[in-house]
């Protein structure tokens, strides 16, 4: 069947000849083990983020809550909306020409996974440049980047994303039921018009530069945080940049190795012509560790904080038996203090008022 000229009835073309099959039983288990905990890990880094953001109105805070918070809501309604059509498919069998006549539940399948995955990454890379900002500029950061215009970048990271999903049915191509037939996606089954590789290299290119954004601007702002570290003789904010930096590396791995996978997998697909049997059990492999990526994003950009580091730093102490750091030493706001110790640095003020005292002392 041609997928351009009958959109209606084009999903249905892979389920004449399914090269992929799953066991019923495993599968229904992980999408609702998935749906499960992404769920709760969801739900409870909102509440979390709630009780902060009750407690901390901050400026300097307000751009890091609301980018995290849209990250998350948005893990969230992935989790929900794909989780749910993914257990209806499972519970009707499979049997996608039953419930699917007119192709709109396929469609709307499709749209979800595209936009749900695209946007995270997205997020990801636009709270990466604002920790960098906000870490290496961080006057600019408070004058400038506030709350209005942290809602307007949510806003059109949305929209650009719900562009890209809406891309093929506004051009009148269909979204395909994958060879598994339990997800849908752009056309992975013997791609040989150009436009169907356009979409899966244009879906491939942008998570993986989402992907070197949040790279470059993760490690630019780790090493300015050593650095600062280093030139400042003072012992405080030492703990703030040391859960700092684990957070950055934790971010970055964990987003590399859940979503490098689907994507590398989808970019040649797009290259190839043609599939084979194990390209699709690699996709079904990529898809589950893109899955894993939004069930750990509220743990690693919410939980891993000071109370799970002490821990695992006395922990590591007891083995090694190495004096690191000092406990008491994790008092203080960890945002607040790096940014204050950032902006001291960087600011003219304070330089001002170094030279100043020089003159004011030899008045006295």
């Amino acid at each position: 069947m041609n997928s351009s000229k009958s959109p209606g009835l084009a999903g249905f073309g892979i389920l004449k000849n399914t090269t992929c099959h799953t066991e019923k039983k495993i599968s229904v288990f992980f999408s609702i083990i998935f749906m499960t905990v992404g769920i709760l890990s969801n739900s409870l880094a909102i509440a979390i983020l709630l009780k902060a953001y009750q407690r901390f109105r901050q400026k300097s805070k307000a751009s890091f809550l609301l980018l995290a918070s849209g990250l998350v809501v948005t893990d969230l309604f992935g989790h929900l909306i794909n989780g749910a059509i993914a257990v209806f498919v499972y519970a009707s069998d499979k049997d996608w020409i039953r419930f699917n006549q007119s192709n709109i539940l396929c469609s709307v399948f499709g749209i979800c996974m595209v936009f749900f995955g695209l946007c995270p990454l997205f997020l990801g890379s636009v709270m990466a440049v604002e920790r960098c900002i906000g870490v290496t500029k961080p006057i600019f950061h408070s004058t400038k980047m506030t709350s209005k215009h942290v809602k307007m970048m949510l806003t059109m990271v949305c929209l650009f994303a719900v562009l890209i999903a809406l891309l093929p049915v506004l051009r009148f191509r269909a979204y395909q039921i994958q060879a598994s037939r339990t997800w849908c996606f752009y056309k992975t089954e013997h791609v040989e018009d150009w436009e169907d590789r356009f979409y899966l290299l244009l879906f491939s290119c942008l998570g993986l530069l989402a992907l070197a954004v949040s790279f470059l601007c993760n490690a630019v702002t780790g090493i300015t945080l050593l650095r600062v570290k280093f030139k400042s003789q003072q012992r405080q904010g030492r703990s703030h940049h040391f859960e700092m930096i684990i957070q950055l590396l934790a971010i970055m791995c964990v987003s590399c190795i859940c979503w490098s996978p689907f994507l590398v997998t989808m970019a040649k697909i797009g290259i190839n012509e043609s599939r084979s049997k194990e390209t699709c059990e690699t996709i079904l492999f990529a898809l589950r560790m893109a899955t894993w990526n939004q069930i750990l994003d509220p743990w690693v950009y919410i939980l891993l904080r000071k109370a799970v580091l002490k821990n695992l730093y006395k922990i590591a102490r007891g083995c090694c038996g190495v004096h690191i750091i000092n406990l008491h030493m994790w008092e203080l706001s960890s945002i607040k203090n790096s940014l204050k110790v950032a902006a001291i640095s960087e600011s003219p003020v304070s330089s001002k008022q170094i030279n100043l005292q020089p003159l004011s002392n030899a008045g006295h």
